[in-house]
């Protein structure tokens, strides 16, 4: 039988469960508890370990347990708690949080992928960074829109400054691990070949999406959260619905689709083709968003750039 070790993560500590043995401890959410943690379950030799995606608080235990030749993964915590709320899983702590992760993966079996490499989590780090900043700027413009006093519009006016020259510093670091990396200026630049995907959109999936080219176009769009639910009871049949995924992949996908479906002449006729069909715009746009990243996983998969056959 499998042993399974499922980690219920915090700030300050992790929550540990062993399945099938039963074991459960706690150790610190630091390096030293964390290499405690790996030699505890050293003996164990379990076949994977489950931490749940936590804001971020998972990313150094995930890390150094991946380097110490560990099988991990990150579950989703609203699938986790989905099949807690199915089995009837009413009480709650952080170690029956633990035991349930552990059993949710005892028994969905999700598929193991390696995790991003410590370059690949710099350059995510960066990309989400320019991301918030652009936020922040885009907010400070609104703002500033607003402001009547003057001495608002000044405060306003240096944040800007300061916040577009941080925006510069990034994107000039961006460039700097796109280029010390050969495979990712190769991406980057068969990406940028297809009408409508820029620089960031690129970076973005370099980042985020680092199984693009190694999967099939089902499983890809499964990954970011493109592929349809259908739903439907006898005769009965709603609308079918996307969600689940890498949310900062759609995003991305979502505004390449949109430019592609102006500039992209592929890609244009498609939606055009849809909507003279009677479907919604937006449902057009998520179809393009889907056949872009087909694209885009079929042009990585074959090294070869975009072309109009």
């Amino acid at each position: 039988m499998e042993t399974i070790v499922g980690i219920d993560v915090s700030k300050e500590r992790l929550d540990v469960a062993v399945i099938p043995q039963g074991d459960a401890f706690q150790v610190g959410n630091d390096h030293a508890g964390i290499d405690e943690l790996a030699e505890r379950l050293a003996s164990l030799r379990p076949d994977v370990i489950a931490l749940e995606a936590t804001g971020g608080f998972e990313t150094v235990a995930a890390a150094d347990l991946a380097a110490a030749g560990f099988a991990v993964i990150i579950v989703n915590p609203a699938q986790v708690r989905a099949y807690g709320q199915a089995l009837g899983q009413k009480a709650k702590t952080d170690t029956i949080d633990a035991s349930l992760i552990a059993a949710f993966v005892q028994a969905t079996k999700p598929q193991i992928r390696p995790l991003p490499d410590a370059q690949t989590q710099e350059l995510s780090a960066l990309v989400t960074r320019r991301r918030q900043i652009v936020q922040m700027i885009t907010a400070e413009e609104n703002r500033s829109q607003m402001a009547l006093a003057k001495p608002a519009r000044k405060s306003i006016k240096r944040l800007l400054t300061a916040l577009r020259r941080e925006l510069e510093s990034l994107e000039a670091d961006l460039d700097d691990h796109i280029r010390n990396s050969p495979v990712w200026r190769v991406r980057e630049n068969l990406m940028t070949s297809v009408p409508g995907v820029g620089v960031t959109v690129a970076r973005t999936l370099i980042a985020e999406l680092p199984e693009l080219g190694s999967l099939d176009r089902r499983q890809i769009a499964a990954l970011a959260g493109l592929a349809p639910w259908t739903r439907q009871s006898g005769k009965w049949k709603g609308k079918s619905f996307i969600g689940g995924g890498r949310s900062k992949v759609r995003t991305v996908l979502f505004m390449a689709a949109l430019v592609a479906s102006r500039f992209n002449p592929v890609l244009k006729a498609f939606r055009d083709k849809l909507v003279a069909a009677g479907k919604p715009k937006i449902v057009a746009i998520v179809a393009v968003m889907r056949k872009l990243l087909t694209i885009l996983n079929a042009i990585i998969r074959d090294g070869k750039p975009w072309q109009i056959a």
